[in-house]
């Protein structure tokens, strides 16, 4: 297995400390998707703003906290929301990292006041915030990156995995429906690492887990798009063990 370069860096765990203006940052808007939570029809908020730089990370121009002219305003979802009343079942919130946006707890709040359901796609970096929403949402897509102790060679962040185990604990522990997925790719996980995320997963009583493919599009590591992704990986014996381990198990292509 062909290994990239790792070098770890720091990211502020906490981007919101400096900003000015508490205006959410949103970073884009799609009005209709039937794909980001399962079995609804529901729009898609993106957030501005991550803690973590995964390599294979496909909307790298969500990674900063910041807003540009064309963004979407919250205040024009909210508004475009009260038209689709009947029309659409939730809203789901993705990023960049969504939980790294200061007023979520308050966004969340908003769309459940309109009658519509919340959906929140999330790594967990930021547990305390997670804690704050989770009574708000209904159904949580939880990225688990590599083995917790194994984070940084995937996010480039330290402490990273502690903060993921953290949430993926809380949203356990939550009662709310979730999946567990992890993005695989030859150079960053071995067939080894995802049997070991699976072992751990399993253990702790998650019952959906997904393997989705590495997706080059928007990825902007050249290292990685580079590296070689053999057509046996994962191993048939490595996804078969899988589905052993989960009520609900899939390898998602693309």
């Amino acid at each position: 297995m062909q290994q990239i370069n790792v070098p770890v860096v720091a990211v502020d765990e906490r981007p919101d400390l400096h900003e000015g203006p508490r205006v959410p940052k949103l970073g884009g808007f799609v009005p209709f998707s039937s794909c980001d939570w399962p079995g609804k029809l529901a729009c898609v908020v993106f957030i501005s703003g991550c803690p973590w730089r995964c390599h294979y990370c496909h909307n790298p121009h969500l990674q900063t906290r910041s807003k540009a002219a064309g963004d979407p305003a919250w205040a024009d979802v909210l508004a475009w929301l009260e038209t689709r009343r009947g029309l659409l079942d939730g809203v789901v919130i993705c990023g960049g990292e969504p939980l790294a946006e200061p007023r979520l707890p308050e966004m969340l709040a908003q769309v459940k006041a309109q009658g519509f359901g919340v959906a929140l796609h999330t790594g967990g970096g930021y547990p305390n915030r997670l804690h704050e929403c989770l009574k708000l949402v209904d159904w949580v897509g939880f990225d688990v990156k590599a083995p917790f102790a194994d984070y940084p060679r995937i996010t480039r962040t330290k402490g990273s995995g502690d903060a993921a185990r953290q949430s993926l604990k809380l949203v356990i522990e939550s009662g709310v429906g979730f999946e567990c997925r992890t993005t695989a790719h030859p150079a960053l996980l071995s067939d080894a690492d995802l049997l070991a995320i699976g072992k751990v997963l399993a253990a702790a009583g998650v019952a959906h887990y997904a393997v989705q493919k590495f997706r080059p599009h928007g990825c902007s590591d050249a290292e990685l798009l580079a590296a070689p992704f053999s057509p046996g990986y994962p191993a048939a014996a490595t996804l078969d063990a899988l589905r052993n381990a989960f009520p609900n198990f899939t390898m998602r292509q693309s």
